[in-house]
């Protein structure tokens, strides 16, 4: 399943784009683009995969997606159907990270909003009191123009930095363009356990290439990835699973010793864990006609 670049076209006098997605289902298939998105569900039903994760939508749903990472939006097998009445239909924002100037997200005042759009190339699904203010404002741009439409924006950008009402979606390993936000220590902890998570890595020999001790290292792990070592080890394996298992020449037990499980059962379970399905389970999801048509 290969993802497609897609572009929007921006109007003349506009900064940024909102549009809105109407019709009996969402028609876009697995793709990308530059810009980061919010898709705000007013409507529909059905699952959404973004980057390796797969879940599902109801109306409301309303997710912050990074440049780059690919993603589609399925409709429920009803809205295909001839005799379907009802109809999908999507609220959606993009704009590029220089839209405002290349300095714009470096000034201070941008900075709680730089960490949330870095962690936006995870995919971030938007929930509680912070999505119901911004479902508001999404519903109201695409009649608005000029600065109000630009203030719109920015509203929702000051909403959305002073939150923590969201949920990542895709694995670590779909995490780029983020490395401005980390120290050079930080960076070479994550290029260390990219480069060598097929096979047995300790907690104190990344510890060491960080010149840190076991227990600071966990503290700061911890604190920078909201989850443990283990556990952010294991979201890597899972994610680099996920991208092995489109291939049907490969096994679903060697894709997992490929990736760094000795134990099937260890992997069972936290592949379970992680994506909410099986890897049989997933592969077939991958295989769903709806999703590369």
């Amino acid at each position: 399943m290969k993802a497609v670049e897609y572009r929007l076209p921006k109007e003349f006098d506009k900064s940024f784009i909102v549009f809105k997605e109407q019709g009996l289902y969402f028609p876009c298939p697995w793709h990308y683009h530059p810009e980061y998105e919010f898709v705000l569900v007013n409507k529909s039903s059905g699952r959404r995969m973004v980057g390796d994760h797969i879940g599902t939508f109801l109306e409301g749903d309303l997710v912050l997606m990074g440049p780059s990472l690919p993603h589609v939006w399925v409709n429920d097998q009803k809205y295909f159907e001839k005799e379907n009445t009802e109809t999908a239909d999507a609220v959606v924002v993009h704009f590029l990270k220089d839209f405002l100037g290349e300095n714009f997200f470096n000034l201070p005042e941008s900075e709680p909003l730089k960490k949330i759009l870095n962690l936006s190339n995870r995919g971030l699904v938007i929930l509680g009191h912070t999505r119901y203010q911004i479902t508001k404002i999404m519903n109201a741009m695409p009649r608005q123009n000029g600065l109000k439409r630009l203030s719109s924006l920015f509203e929702i950008f000051d909403i959305l930095a002073n939150s923590s009402e969201y949920e990542l979606l895709a694995s670590p390993s779909y995490m780029e363009n983020t490395r401005d936000m980390y120290s050079d220590r930080f960076s070479k902890i994550t290029e260390y356990i990219l480069r060598n998570f097929h096979r047995d890595i300790t907690l104190k020999e990344v510890a060491d290439q960080a010149n840190m001790a076991t227990t600071t290292f966990c503290n700061f792990f911890k604190e920078h990835f909201r989850m443990t070592f283990v556990e952010y080890l294991n979201a890597i394996r899972i994610g680099h699973v996920c991208k092995l298992l489109a291939d049907r020449d490969k096994t679903i037990i060697s894709v997992a010793y490929e990736c760094g499980f000795n134990n099937l059962a260890n992997f069972n379970r936290q592949f379970k864990r992680l994506k909410d399905m099986t890897p049989k389970e997933y592969r077939k999801a991958l295989e769903a006609e709806p999703m590369i048509a």
